[in-house]
């Protein structure tokens, strides 16, 4: 078993002033290094080098033959082989390959894949982007996942999921007072579903792969970041499908005034949402999300008062008020991103100082 330890050494050179740093015995001896021997070095933008082993087939990392016995089996990192399995669990197979970062997903069946089977597989290439398939030469399906890291911006992928779910709970707040819009809250959630998976598989990859890490350009802890803002995005879009079915169960739309009120109030959390990824995304700074936090308490008091002046009104409503909670939530989400978006100035501010760091615009104490 492998165990994390920290380890100093002393640069040395050699006769014609390379560097060297010689490498810890034990990390040699479990990965078969031996002299003459090639390793692979990798520059990371964060200012790291890893150094890499390579088996003895030229593959990066180690096979364990345990895989091999598995029902879907790994083939050189980026290929898996399964059968036709239930129509549930093909998709599940599917859905883990694409978000693992593999490429190719071979399903092994002698009879043609009968309606179910076709569906679980089209569903998955509806959802995921970058997906098709193809037939093999083998009695056989392909589903290819072709999308590259270097393809991908995640910092622009982040940006335009923003917009997307900013969209969908516009949709979702006006469906409450018609039902012409809960179809718009439904084709833009799928939207933003395709694009969550495509930056999970993108983090996924920079974050378990070098030389995807390098293809991406862009630090772990950045890529960390922006998986964790797609994830807060993720429940801001779940709380907007809320509000939309909330609203389907309504006999009738809430009285002007009060829709008005949801109105401004829902506007206020969108715009905290929008603000707070600007600073994940790198468009503002640790101000604005201050800003955010502020806001989001005040708009959650609001969201409070609004929900007390229904709870004693003579008419039920209890739907309006389900509303009001998923809005409450998305305000939530919206300073949790804040939060996040603040981390990466306190990091860069102990980077620089090189001791214990103030948060920047915080006074001293």
């Amino acid at each position: 078993m492998h165990t994390n330890t920290v380890e100093t050494r002393k640069v040395q050179t050699v006769g014609n002033g390379t560097y060297t740093v010689s490498l810890p015995k034990e990390w040699a001896e479990a990965e078969d290094v031996t002299a003459g021997d090639t390793v692979t070095l990798h520059r990371h933008t964060d200012g790291i080098l890893a150094i890499q082993a390579r088996n003895r087939n030229g593959v990066h990392g180690r096979n364990d033959d345990a895989d091999t016995r598995s029902e879907v089996n790994v083939r050189n990192g980026s290929s898996v082989r399964t059968t036709a399995l239930d129509p549930p669990s093909l998709e599940g197979t599917l859905r883990a390959a694409y978000a693992a970062g593999i490429r190719t997903v071979e399903i092994a069946h002698e009879e043609p894949l009968d309606a179910e089977h076709r569906h679980a597989v089209e569903s998955v290439c509806r959802s995921r982007i970058g997906t098709s398939t193809a037939k093999t030469d083998v009695p056989g399906t392909a589903v290819r996942m072709l999308l590259d890291p270097e393809e991908v911006s995640v910092t622009q992928s982040v940006r335009q999921l923003a917009f997307i779910v900013e969209a969908t709970q516009r949709a979702a707040i006006e469906s409450v007072a018609a039902a012409t819009q809960r179809a718009a809250v439904a084709e833009r959630a799928e939207h933003a579903e395709r694009l969550s998976a495509m930056i999970d598989r993108t983090v996924a990859l920079g974050m378990a792969d070098l030389e995807a890490a390098d293809a991406i350009g862009a630090s772990r802890s950045a890529l960390f970041e922006s998986w964790t803002a797609m994830r807060e995005l993720a429940r801001v879009r779940e709380a907007a499908a809320d509000v939309a079915e909330a609203g389907s169960r309504m006999d009738d739309p809430p009285a002007e005034p009060r829709l008005d009120e949801l109105r401004e109030i829902a506007a206020t959390v969108r715009s905290g949402v929008s603000d707070g990824t600007s600073v994940i995304v790198g468009d503002t700074g640790d101000e604005t999300a201050r800003q955010v936090l502020e806001d989001a308490e005040q708009v959650r008091e609001r969201i409070d008062a609004f929900d007390r002046r229904l709870a004693t009104a003579e008419d039920p409503t209890p739907e309006l008020r389900a509303v009001l909670s998923r809005l409450r939530r998305t305000a939530e989400r919206g300073g949790a991103i804040a939060e996040l978006g603040l981390r990466r100035p306190i990091r860069q501010a102990g980077e620089t100082t090189g001791r214990t760091a103030e948060a920047p615009g915080s006074a001293s104490q």
